[in-house]
């Protein structure tokens, strides 16, 4: 089976909301092993959504359309569905039943508008996809062994209608073999020289389990998908690989760098504080993004001033002086001072120039020294970037947390 999703709405057409809903739901059909031929995003008018839906059935069993379910004027979705299989809107009464419920519990003063009375309106003969955590049902229908779902693009209603009411459909479908991932989260090698390290394992693995690389700055992820049965399952794979990597794997389990560290660290009861300059606090945000970081960090300082340097985090005037802000011998001292200050065990501190000015003949744009200082010593390394302000950040935390992490594990080895 292969599938199709389409979204309904200006506002991913004129850049104004990012179309996460396509990624998920892909990820969600992923593990039944149904494939996602294509996206395709449209605005919300008769044509546009008609001309999609004749697309797609040409191309796709499965055709999953979110958005446009509102109950306003510029929501035409249902009726255009409607029009579309010849068939007219009916009004379903436990949905209308649930609407004015909800408005009662959120504004029990006000007396319902009839323009929601709208959201109770279904596809003649349609099998309604009932929503639980919102007022827009999803619809499901069936028509020249095609199947289509409709859905609302509120991410949340989505996710619950997907979770709750296609997926269990789908599984029943006897044809479809399930998927097995298994996932490896590596840093300090190099996609190319990942693969040659690995290239007899991969060699070995069966038809139906294949391995894909997916490099990201810093960081290296390794997927390995099991379609269906296996005589000899993934895990086996899975073990070798992590073996064979041994030091430079984070993670045996689909999750961020910041989520290793975080759980890393307060598993062993270890603290971690920061100190940045170009990189703006985005080491900090990115771990305390993180559900749990609270039982590992402290503190996190943006110091850009040369005085919050000196005074907050103990940087010698005559380092500034001597070295520049943009020196080895600063960010040791800025490292040095937030462990100290925070009474962490480890600490990370980058200074740099990010772009695109404030470059000099001997410090270009995108030059960068980041310190990490542990339980018993100090390491920096100077970057040479030379790239646009954003992407010399991400770079910049992307180096900062694999030194981290390379400290952490040597330090776990002696």
């Amino acid at each position: 089976m292969n599938a199709e999703i389409i979204t309904i709405g200006d506002e991913i057409l004129l850049g104004q909301i990012v179309d996460s809903n396509s990624a998920w739901i892909g990820q969600q059909l992923n593990l039944l092993n149904i494939r996602v031929q294509q996206i395709t995003s449209i605005s919300d008018t008769a044509e546009a959504i008609s001309n999609a839906l004749n697309l797609a059935s040409k191309r796709a069993d499965l055709i999953i359309v979110t958005g446009g379910l509102g109950p306003t004027k510029d929501d035409v979705t249902k009726q255009t569905i409607a029009s579309y299989f010849g068939k007219k809107l009916v009004r379903d009464a436990k949905v209308l039943a649930h609407v004015q419920g909800l408005f009662t519990r959120i504004a029990p003063d006000k007396i319902m508008p009839k323009v929601n009375q709208a959201q109770a309106d279904v596809v003649e003969d349609c099998e309604v996809l009932f929503n639980d955590v919102g007022t827009a049902p999803g619809m499901w229908i069936t028509d020249k062994d095609k199947y289509f779902a409709f859905l609302p693009g509120v991410p949340f209603e989505m996710k619950f209608l997907v979770t709750n009411r296609i997926l269990p459909k789908l599984k029943e479908n006897a044809s479809l073999q399930l998927v097995e991932h298994r996932h490896i989260i590596s840093i300090g090698l190099g996609e190319s020289f990942l693969a040659e390290k690995i290239a007899d394992i991969e060699n070995s693995l069966p038809e139906n389990i294949k391995l894909a690389y997916l490099p990201k700055v810093g960081l290296v992820r390794l997927r390995l998908s099991q379609i269906g049965e296996s005589d000899v399952p993934v895990d086996f794979y899975h073990q070798q690989l992590v073996k064979r990597l041994g030091h430079h794997v984070v993670a045996t389990k689909d999750v961020s760098i910041e989520q290793a560290i975080v759980e890393a660290f307060a598993n062993d009861n270890l603290k971690l504080a920061t100190a940045e300059s170009c990189t703006g606090g985005s080491i900090a945000s990115g771990i305390t993004g993180i559900s749990g970081a609270s039982a590992m960090f402290d503190c996190g300082i943006v110091a850009y001033h040369n005085r919050i340097k000196q005074n907050l985090l103990g940087v010698k005037e005559e380092t500034l002086k001597e070295f520049g802000a943009v020196s080895e011998k600063t960010v040791i001292e800025m490292a040095e001072g937030v462990k100290k200050l925070a009474g962490a065990n480890y600490s990370i501190a980058t200074s740099g120039i990010a772009g695109p000015g404030g470059g000099t003949p001997d410090k270009p744009v995108g030059t960068v020294w980041i310190a990490v200082s542990g339980k018993y010593e100090t390491k920096t390394k100077l970057f040479h970037f030379r790239n646009d302000r954003a992407i010399n950040i991400e770079r910049t935390v992307a180096q900062a947390f694999a030194m981290l992490w390379n400290m952490y594990v040597n330090d776990k080895s002696n």
